[in-house]
This record gives C-alpha cells, structure tokens and sequence, in this order.
C-alpha cells in the first residue's frame, strides 16, 4: 500500500524536507501544501528593503524545487487532527497522511508587551520586506534634515542589525534624511554572541551611523513612541520588531507536545506522535542542554535527515539521531560583512573573526549553495549580485 506523506511548508526545512523525501522514496504519495507557489531565501530577504528589485532573485518558484510527481497545494493550513490523521486547510479540503512532516517556521513573539502587535512591522515574509520599503520610503519624502525621519528597528539579532544595515544603506544611496535606531533590552547587541563578534559587529554598525540603544526593555509601543522600563519614550516614524520567534497558530491545539507554542521532539524530529516529524522553527528538536536554534542553518542540517527518517519510519527501521552542527555565524551589516567561528570542510577557519571582502563573499556563497542546491546554479548565478 502506497503511504501518504504530507509536507507542511516552504522555508528551508520544507523546502528541503520535499526534495531528501522524492530521493528516499520511489513509491510514496507526497503532497506539499504550502500559503505561496515560491520558495523565499528568508535570512537574505532584509535585502529587500534597500531595493525591491532583489525579490526576483531570492525566491524560487516551488516547480524549480519539486518533482512532476510531488503534488503541491497552495493554501494556509488551519489545523492538524492527528487522531483522524488529517491536515484542515483554509480553502481546500482536508488532506489525509500516514506520515506528516511539519515545517511551518515561526511567527513574531511579541512577549505579551502592549501595543506592539498592531504597531510594529515584522520581517517574516516577502510582503514583510516589501512594506518596511515602502514605509521608510514614504518616512523619507516628508522628512528635512533639520526634522529627519526616525526608524527604529527593536531587537538586536540577526534580523535586527542585518534590517538596520539595509536602511542605513538606504539612506546613504538616496541621501535621505533618516535617523536610525536599534534597540536591544539586553546589555549587548547580539545577545549570547561571542564578546569578540559582538564587538567586531557593533564597529560596524556604528560606522554605519546607526544609534544603538542597550539595556532598558520596550514596555509599551503606542502609534508614534515606544516607551521603556527606564529611560525617556522614543517616537519614530517606521517602527520594526525583530525580537523573537514563537510557533504558529496551526501548530497550538494539534494534541502534539509543545513548549511556547513550538512542538518538541526527540533527536531524530519523530513528536510525541510517531506518525509526524517536525522540524524548523516549528519545532524544539532535542540535542541535551541545549535544543537546535532556530536559524536557517539549523533547518538545512535537518532537512538532509527527516526524509530518510520518514522512509525508515515507513519501512519499520531504526531512526537516525541528528546532531546540530554549528559552522559558524555570518552576518551582514549593508555591504559590510562579519563572519565568525566558520567552519570549512569540517575545520575551523584559521581566523576566528574576519571581516572585508572574504566575509562579504563567504556570506554571499552561503546563500548561492543555498540556491544552487534546491534550485540550479544559473538561479544562484543571477542571485550573487544582490545576496
């Protein structure tokens, strides 16, 4: 009897999740539903936000991704019943599986502060991007030199300071009247990071001409102001939150155990349900101390080894256990770029924090073998000039 696999979503672990899946299975019916016909290269999307023209070059039609023979369904995904063994759809009908792999990615976690919800634009998508363009844009044209536009961007990550960078270059490009602010309730920018990368980012983004505030939480975030635990209100123009990642809707009431909305499960992605697997940022994979992060990396390495486990599960073998392999953090500040602790061919770089152009490219190539691997390398050729 041919078994059902349903793959839910198109980020990094769906994506890549669809393709290990068709090589490991001759005889499976595998159905990929996802809410868009593309594929979005997500840790490049901040590019955006300097030039809209660079979404051609980071999403990738879904047919470049899949196999003729893998069924694709584009619709949002309401609810799974893991008792009727059925995926709920907002538009279609409810999909049936024998094996379900989840990789729904996340949403913003807003952390219960009030009015950040309806005020503060996120970077979680395509239109995400597109808006926070359109907004600093418009900031800009009714904005002076002696009153420039005020944007703050709230969290000091990845998403944050790579979002900063874009703007500042935005700024810079059109010599547009526009103050930027990134704000961090931590003490540090990058919080967690190495103190060495920390420092070598924070240069940059302060020669960006980016101001960096640290150290007083957001407690409230009303239409023109966010206010903080201490110091004095900050009013802005364009408001942006990059400060966390919880599970999605779809993932809460679906009987799966989950931790702050995201389901958790063993080394080998199998959920308190052995008929599905999650992984991404949908998912709190188990690894000891310390679960697989949330980062597209992560997803990448999972990715390569949820579909053999799925084919395993179908044929009765034994589960491969996966361990996260950290190779390293690259991060973009503009057209600057930091890379730190990066791995190649298995060893440690001989630098353990490097800027300048083998940064820049190593941060480009990342995103083109990204491109390369899921899609063809003529997609990732056209892709180098604005990763």
């Amino acid at each position: 009897m041919t078994s059902k696999v349903v793959v839910l979503g198109a980020g990094y672990a769906g994506a890549g999740a669809i393709q290990q899946l068709e090589e490991e299975l001759d005889d499976a019916d595998i159905t990929w539903v996802s809410d868009k016909d593309y594929h979005l290269v997500l840790h490049e999307s901040h590019r955006v936000i300097r030039d809209p023209r660079a979404k051609d070059k980071i999403t990738l039609p879904i047919h470049e991704i899949k196999s003729p023979s893998t069924r694709f369904v584009q619709d949002t995904v309401v609810d799974i019943d893991t008792d009727d063994r059925t995926v709920e759809l907002e538009d279609g009908d409810d999909l049936e599986y024998d094996y379900l792999v989840a990789a729904l990615g996340s949403k913003t976690a807003y952390y219960g502060i009030p009015g950040m919800a309806e005020n503060a634009l996120t970077l979680k998508s395509l239109d995400d991007a597109l808006e926070i363009h359109d907004q600093v844009k418009e900031a800009a044209k009714t904005a002076s030199r002696n009153d420039p536009a005020k944007i703050v961007i709230g969290g000091a990550g990845l998403s944050g300071i790579q979002s900063a960078g874009e703007i500042a270059e935005y700024r810079d490009k059109h010599r547009a009247p526009i103050d930027i602010y990134l704000v961090e309730a931590l003490d540090e920018i990058m919080p967690g990071q190495d103190p060495e990368l920390q420092g070598t980012v924070k240069k940059y983004v302060l020669e960006k001409d980016i101001n960096i505030l640290t150290g007083d939480p957001i407690t409230e975030a009303t239409e023109d102001e966010i206010q903080f635990d201490e110091g004095d209100a900050l009013d802005y123009d364009v408001f942006v939150w990059t400060g966390g990642v919880t599970g999605r809707d779809a993932m809460d009431d679906c009987g799966l155990d989950n931790e702050h909305n995201r389901v958790t499960t063993e080394s080998n992605f199998q959920t308190s349900d052995d008929r599905v697997f999650a992984i991404g940022d949908c998912a709190i994979i188990d690894q000891g101390e310390n679960p697989a992060p949330p980062t597209a990396q992560a997803a990448w390495q999972a990715a390569e080894v949820v579909g053999e486990n799925v084919a395993r599960a179908i044929y009765g073998q034994p589960l491969k256990t996966w361990t996260y392999n950290n190779k390293g953090t690259v991060i973009s500040i503009g057209d600057e770029a930091v890379a730190h602790d990066v791995k190649v061919a298995g060893m440690d770089f001989p630098i353990s924090t490097f800027n300048s152009t083998p940064a820049e490219v190593l941060k480009k190539a990342i995103a083109a073998r990204w491109i390369a691997d899921i899609s063809s390398y003529n997609r990732a050729i056209k892709a180098w000039s604005v990763l």
